[in-house]
């Protein structure tokens, strides 16, 4: 039964193919998504609904067929992911980096682009190579590059293997990178070496550590707190109550991996700890089948894992 006018969208059959998906179940997540009637007569697919849920359901669709005309698998996650870009107005699918759309890889990380979208403050908990970071930085350049923000401000704290800013040479900024390597490393990925350079230039883009936040306000921006799990109680209190008008933020870590000298000062397992179920705030969770690097490093994480339940609580240390 048509919902409303109806228009055909035109797309080769591999993104005809994508759009509908197994058993039509693309097709389903679309029309619940933005209450249109998808159906696919020939040539493309027929959209029937109201205007406006037409003009995102379309974006979404043509992300989903981008995908499929790059020769890449689409799941429900990638359908999910453009879905939710769409909602966002993000022009029809996720920020795109130099090797294409970034998308979810995995059910997790969907749901993690969700979390990151729906609330103001989202905690990703995880192992390395779950893509925490990595979509915490997509989606903070996403939200920047369609104005929704005004800055994008990642911080971290300053600690690393023992080593202090301090016995590190040159000025702040040549003291800070080689924390914030990995954290450029994806905005690179996202935008490009000169547009980041740019934006960083015009105090769009900004790096600091955890301490530099103190006393200020950070308004209209996306904010990364990034390898949390080193932040101390009063940091991370410090940190979260940064937030100002129109201010979003994402806190990463992997709470087994403490390089503080007490993994007791750790402020993130005690912030989630008091934080979970408060309006607001979102709490995703990554285990180590959701790791997306070389398959070995799913194993080497399981492996430690299981190395640490056998000996007790005690935190792992090392990288």
């Amino acid at each position: 039964m048509s919902r409303g006018p109806s228009e055909f969208l035109p797309l080769p059959e591999a993104g005809v193919i994508a759009a509908w998906g197994p058993n039509g179940r693309h097709a389903a997540l679309f029309e619940d998504a933005f209450d249109v009637l998808l159906e696919t007569p020939g040539g493309g697919v027929s959209l029937s609904g109201k205007v406006e849920a037409r003009r995102r359901a379309k974006h979404a669709i043509e992300a989903v067929a981008q995908r499929a005309a790059q020769g890449l698998e689409v799941g429900q996650a990638d359908v999910r992911v453009a879905i939710d870009a769409a909602r966002r107005g993000h022009g029809g699918g996720a920020p795109i980096g130099r090797r294409g759309p970034v998308a979810a890889k995995t059910a997790a990380q969907a749901r993690y682009l969700e979390l990151l979208a729906e609330h103001e403050l989202v905690f990703a908990l995880g192992p390395a190579g779950t893509g925490k970071t990595f979509l915490a930085v997509a989606h903070g350049a996403g939200l920047l590059l369609s104005g929704e923000v005004d800055r994008l401000v990642i911080t971290r704290p300053a600690v690393e293997a023992g080593e202090r800013l301090g016995f590190l040479p040159g000025d702040l900024l040549e003291k800070v990178d080689p924390y914030m390597a990995p954290i450029f490393e994806a905005l690179t990925e996202i935008l490009g070496a000169e547009q980041l350079r740019r934006r960083r230039d015009r105090g769009e883009i900004e790096v600091a550590p955890i301490a530099f936040m103190r006393g200020r306000t950070l308004a209209h921006a996306f904010v990364i707190v990034d390898e949390a799990q080193n932040a101390s109680r009063l940091q991370m209190k410090m940190v979260l109550t940064r937030m100002g008008e129109g201010a979003r933020m994402a806190v990463t870590g992997d709470p087994s991996q403490v390089d503080l000298p007490s993994s007791a000062d750790s402020g993130l397992a005690h912030a989630v700890s008091i934080l979970e179920g408060v309006k607001g705030v979102a709490i995703m969770r990554f285990a180590a089948e959701d790791v997306v690097r070389h398959p070995l490093v799913e194993r080497i994480v399981k492996a430690y894992d299981a190395d640490a339940a056998k000996r007790g609580p005690r935190t792992l240390s090392g990288r």
